[in-house]
């Protein structure tokens, strides 16, 4: 069955993942255009777009996981994902640079001030922008495919970033902010748990 998963996975092309990704900010334009954003649209483009990038982020982190504790590879897609999530982060920096703050950077600078989970975000943004530079083949036969593999580790404290970023700036104890950060800290810990893909998950000898 994981067999069969697997060569499914690998007839999928990647640019379904790429389309896949683009139905968020699709959804997000039409309650724009269908003025079905609530009281306050530019906070909710922010939120909806910061939210999608941890979608993405999380889903990145799982890639590997799955495959040691079930066998399903989605590592062809890892990459798509990664770079998905970045676009998504990106637009919510964007969106709050252009559209909250109007590009007065004195603002920005009193927000921060008054705001510190902001600080938290910024640092997860950084560190997801050097991923997403160094993710081309390029960059990979450039710095080697080991120190490549360990800069890329960085997503994990940007993971941890991010999640504290939407932790601390939610006012009330909502729900979902804790799920998906304890989805974070479950991701991370199985990769330290279970270095290794499970006996059963390999293929058997014949």
């Amino acid at each position: 069955m994981v067999r069969a998963a697997n060569d499914a996975l690998r007839r999928l092309p990647v640019w379904a993942v790429w389309l896949a990704g683009t139905i968020p900010f699709a959804l997000l334009v039409w309650d724009t255009v269908t003025n079905n954003l609530g009281v306050d649209p530019v906070q909710q483009i922010e939120h909806r777009l910061g939210q999608t990038a941890l979608y993405f982020l999380v889903a990145g982190l799982a890639v590997t996981p799955l495959m040691r504790l079930t066998g399903l590879s989605l590592m062809r897609f890892r990459r798509a994902i990664g770079v998905i999530c970045f676009a998504y982060a990106l637009a919510h920096v964007l969106a709050w640079v252009v559209m909250d703050m109007a590009l007065l950077w004195g603002q920005m600078g009193r927000d921060i001030v008054k705001r510190p989970y902001l600080l938290f975000g910024m640092l997860g943004f950084a560190i997801l922008t050097i991923l997403a530079v160094t993710s081309t083949n390029l960059s990979i036969r450039r710095m080697g495919g080991q120190a490549w593999r360990r800069l890329h580790k960085l997503v994990y404290p940007a993971a941890v970033l991010v999640a504290m970023h939407w932790l601390w700036a939610t006012k009330v104890n909502e729900v979902q902010p804790i799920l998906w950060a304890s989805a974070i800290a479950i991701l991370l810990a199985l990769r330290v748990v279970v270095r290794r893909p499970l006996a059963y998950t390999r293929p058997a000898r014949a």
